[in-house]
């Protein structure tokens, strides 16, 4: 809280005249950065043709443009963090895995309905194996100091998206 304080300039009573708490705080600055992660990252993708195209698009996004948010993705450092200590913010990173899972299985779903992806492909799986792929491999990354387990999940990523198109 000190941080804040000194980087707002704010005294105690002028933090504590917005938020209850640290945990609204805590809250209030997830959705802040999840928004604008979410925004980053799925910019654009609307004008990408085809269903696997877009979960391609989607990857590369992840790996070549780095968080806007300093520390890296919202969710996966929230995720850790809020494991236990508090309730609703863990609720709140469940429904942002539960928002991005749903945007991509929909993107699969479409694929599906158009005929641009297998009919064996289950969406939920998709969205499951593409976000703990990414998320996963970013953690990685992180710890080793290093960008090689992100292109690896990058590149085994793009593997299982192009073989999700029906055979020719």
């Amino acid at each position: 809280m000190q941080d804040i304080m000194a980087a707002t300039c704010l005294e105690k009573g002028g933090l504590y005249r917005h938020f209850s708490g640290k945990e609204e705080l805590a809250e209030e600055a997830f959705r802040y950065s999840w928004a604008k992660v979410l925004d980053m990252r799925w910019e654009g993708i609307e004008s990408v043709e085809g269903s696997v195209e877009k979960l391609r698009f989607l990857v590369r996004r992840f790996v070549e443009i780095r968080s806007i948010i300093p520390g890296g993705c919202p969710v996966l450092n929230t995720a850790i963090d809020a494991d236990d200590g508090n309730p609703a913010l863990r609720k709140l990173v469940q429904k942002a895995v539960r928002q991005w899972k749903t945007r991509i299985a929909d993107i699969v779903t479409a694929g599906l309905g158009k005929g641009e992806i297998r009919a064996d492909v289950e969406p939920r799986s998709i969205a499951n194996v593409v976000i703990a792929s990414l998320e996963g491999a970013l953690m990685i990354s992180r710890l080793e100091g290093s960008r090689t387990a992100i292109h690896d999940a990058e590149s085994m990523l793009e593997k299982v998206l192009v073989d999700l198109r029906p055979a020719q």
